[in-house]
């Protein structure tokens, strides 16, 4: 019994270990922060049971501040003072940047992208602070915005920024649309969930 328990402790160490490292591999910030926590809350266990006690002070506190950033991160996740929609020039040297650095993970998330810098259109970067969260690119139709591209940062996936473009900023209101229209190519589409509505395989928005 007492070889099954120590055993079982290995394990819970060797697998709190190797969660917080998987933790530091992940892009995503507010999935890297749960994971963190999960493995954060493991090693408390862990070394109480061993009784290393500096290492659970350790962890203990490291559990305090995920949940202060997690909690922050989900506070922002909808709010509008976070994160800012910046209308950019089709032509924009900066909007090229980004669409070419990021060509291959846009493809596959939206295999239909085929339009380019300084095409027919309207072009929005969505910043928190001074970072890139994501890119909405609108053709217009009459009263309708196409959406050609609606592209977020690997580090922000587990947010919509999208959002505040359709709902929140007014940009495309102001630019005399009505209507939003979405691709049906999206993987992964997310517009269910911020009140658009199905349209065959594509999802509108009335605005």
């Amino acid at each position: 019994m007492t070889w099954l328990t120590d055993h079982w402790i290995d394990v819970l160490g060797w697998g709190g270990s190797a969660l917080l490292v998987f933790s530091l591999l992940q892009a995503r910030v507010l999935r890297f922060r749960v994971l963190n926590l999960v493995a954060c809350v493991v090693l408390v266990g862990f070394n109480a049971l061993v009784g290393v006690w500096p290492m659970v002070a350790m962890n203990a506190v490291l559990c305090a501040i995920n949940v202060w950033f997690i909690v922050r991160l989900v506070r922002e996740r909808h709010d509008d003072a976070a994160f800012e929609v910046i209308a950019v020039g089709t032509g924009d040297q900066y909007l090229r940047h980004v669409l070419t650095t990021h060509a291959a993970d846009i493809r596959r998330f939206q295999p239909d992208f085929t339009w380019q810098p300084g095409d027919e259109g309207h072009a929005f970067v969505v910043a928190r602070g001074d970072q890139t969260v994501g890119v909405v690119v609108v053709r217009g139709e009459g009263d309708v915005a196409r959406v050609l591209l609606d592209y977020v940062t690997p580090k922000y996936r587990d947010f919509s920024p999208g959002e505040f473009v359709w709902r929140h900023s007014g940009a495309l209101r102001d630019l005399g649309f009505r209507h939003v229209l979405t691709s049906d190519q999206m993987v992964g589409a997310y517009y269910a969930r911020i009140g658009f509505r199905p349209n065959g395989g594509e999802f509108v928005l009335d605005l």
